[in-house]
């Protein structure tokens, strides 16, 4: 294993950058990354009806920002590991393939957004963060905990990510070129730049490596284009991204040299009206190539493609200051061609309204009703409910509850091999989620936040076997209950950030004895990280320390950190994995790779 930077080297500069005290701005223009703004300062606009501050949020909702902090991260998907309540299982680094669940909710009970418009891929949930962005065209990540279905329909029972991406800038253009571990190598170009009332920015980014092991190589391209439009009509953003992911699969789905290749399309055309209307309508397709084995591709193989379309039209209506009423519809449309699913498409639509009502650091409420429509009328009504009190200027106390539900995916319905077996007769899971909070701040420079959540989980769909060893037929779980406890403090002086967030949960089943599950009762128990960001002159540092335990599994931790220098035209950074080199599986009999290395530079 090649190594560009020792690790006591390495450990000396972060600590030169802590013991240094912070600098006065410089007269320069400011340069990335820079230490994350004030929770006061940063506006969301997942899981609420309309953009608020993040502390008017009435629900358990995080902002990730990454624009800030690229120099320090590899890809979008390593930010997810900031925040304890997302079980983040990579089958492979550099976001090759990784399930994402919330709250102990299964990957498919996970809704992936960007700029609001679903990622899920009607497949499997295994793809839907097949994310066709580059790094250097995303602005932040938005995380709602809890139920979602009221505002984004079907899947969302654990929660919600939402990828957003940064709006065109002035002109300027971006290189970043690096280098490291097995033979990893990746580069990232970004243009952007305004003309008129037109703005519009271009991102690619390509990164590969040989693996850690044999049969883990991996060659991922991505690509994004971004336009805004000011007009007479009001605000129109055109998205559009591509991402192509050919990697060794070995171990993945079992003991076999497997080999996958994914495909992501994606069109977003989304228009904001001087009234009080907004229109959205995208696009997904996306492509799925499997080869059980690799040296012989004609032995066993599947091919998928899948295609969705979203519409949607909403109206925002204010009565008076603080009250606003939101109305709107939706439609969906998924179809899938596959040499082993068959062909099958599904249309649904839905109508909702909701009720929003705020006093400014005193009160706030929200009412919302979701009704959605795949075989008839009414098939899922998604009520939910949430409100929030300021006790004082320092202290927020806040509470909600909500109805959500997930359709089958076409694999869980008709997938078949001589392991796994899908069932037709599935039906939608469905989950009442109930949570409530605190969140105090003691002093300018200190913030505490704490949660309890339950859900309830109803007709949970899982693979499930009279043995451990299988083969595995997909069933509807019929009760599946989860509490738990989100906890975290940070600590902010000056251009320093630290943070310790813990999630802790516990599932109560009704599985019968005797009957083993694939994915439900694998969730974290106690998961808890230490992350901190600081600022020296021009230098930039972070480091994550995150330990988790999973159930019927040994604990383990792994100790990430990274370094940049901030110049003006130029800014090296060096990022390092593992630092402890532990031994580690999120996903059962799939290792991750040990200690690891990128060396790099970005220009401007």
């Amino acid at each position: 294993m090649r190594r560009f930077v020792r690790p006591p080297c390495l450990l000396l500069l972060f600590t030169a950058v802590l013991a240094q005290p912070p600098q006065p701005p410089s007269s320069d223009p400011p340069a990335e990354p820079q230490t994350p703004p004030a929770r006061r300062d940063v506006v969301i606009v997942t899981g609420t009806w309309a953009p608020l501050p993040l502390e008017e949020a009435d629900r358990a909702v995080s902002s990730l920002l990454v624009r800030e902090q690229s120099l320090l991260f590899s890809n979008v998907i390593d930010f997810l590991q900031l925040d304890p309540s997302l079980d983040l299982r990579r089958r492979a680094p550099g976001g090759v393939q990784a399930d994402l669940s919330i709250r102990g909710a299964t990957f498919g009970q996970t809704l992936v957004l960007l700029n609001g418009r679903r990622m899920n891929d009607p497949q499997s949930g295994h793809h839907s963060l097949d994310i066709p962005a580059p790094l250097d065209a995303v602005q932040a990540v938005e995380v709602l905990r809890g139920s979602g279905s009221a505002l984004y329909g079907s899947d969302a029972l654990g929660g919600v990510v939402n990828i957003l991406t940064a709006p065109p800038e002035d002109w300027h253009a971006r290189l970043r070129l690096a280098a490291g571990s097995f033979g990893t190598q990746q580069q990232m170009a970004s243009l952007s730049g305004k003309v008129g009332a037109v703005a519009q920015s271009l991102s690619l980014s390509r990164d590969f490596s040989r693996g850690f092991i044999q049969n883990r190589d991996f060659r991922n391209l991505a690509a994004s284009s971004h336009t805004l439009i000011e007009s007479r009509l009001g605000r129109t953003g055109v998205d559009l991204g591509y991402a192509d992911k050919p990697f060794g699969a070995q171990d993945f789905y079992g003991p076999y040299p497997s080999w996958e290749r994914t495909k992501t399309w994606f069109a977003g055309l989304h228009q904001n009206f001087p009234d009080k209307w907004e229109a959205a309508l995208s696009y997904r397709r996306h492509s799925d190539l499997f080869y059980l084995f690799r040296d012989n591709p004609q032995r066993y193989q599947n091919h998928h493609v899948a295609d969705g379309l979203h519409a949607s039209l909403r109206r925002r209506d204010r009565w008076q200051s603080g009250i606003t009423l939101f109305t709107g519809a939706e439609a969906f449309t998924d179809r899938i061609e596959s040499s082993n699913l068959g062909v099958h498409s599904r249309v649904r639509g839905a109508v909702y309204a909701a009720l929003d009502v705020r006093a400014l650091r005193r009160f706030s409420f929200s009412l919302g009703l979701r009704s959605e429509s795949y075989r008839g009328a009414f098939d899922q009504v998604s009520p939910t409910l949430s409100g929030g009190w300021w006790a004082n200027s320092r202290l927020k106390l806040r509470a909600s509850a909500s109805r959500a539900y997930r359709l089958p995916t076409f694999t869980d319905l008709y997938y078949r091999d001589p392991a796994n077996r899908g069932n037709s007769a599935l039906r939608p899971e469905t989950a009442w989620s109930y949570e409530a909070g605190a969140d105090f701040r003691p002093s300018g420079s200190w913030r505490l936040q704490s949660t309890v959540f339950h859900r309830r989980d109803r007709d949970g769909i899982d693979y499930a076997s009279a043995s451990p060893l299988g083969p595995w037929e997909a069933r509807n779980i019929t009760r599946l209950n989860f509490t738990g406890l989100e906890t975290s403090a940070s600590w902010r002086r000056g251009a320093h950030l630290a943070e310790f967030s813990y999630t802790g949960m516990r599932a109560v089943s009704s599985l019968p004895e005797g009957l083993f599950t694939k994915y439900v009762m694998n969730y974290p128990v106690h998961s808890g990280i230490f992350t901190w960001t600081g600022t020296a002159g021009k230098a930039v540092a972070r480091t994550r320390l995150g330990a988790l335990e999973r159930r019927a599994r040994s604990p383990y931790a792994v100790w990430d950190a990274s370094l940049a220098w901030r110049g003006r035209r130029i800014s090296p950074f060096v990022q390092a994995t593992n630092l402890a080199n532990a031994r580690y599986e999120e996903i059962l009999r799939v290792p991750m790779p040990g200690r690891a290395f990128l060396l790099g530079v970005e220009l401007r």
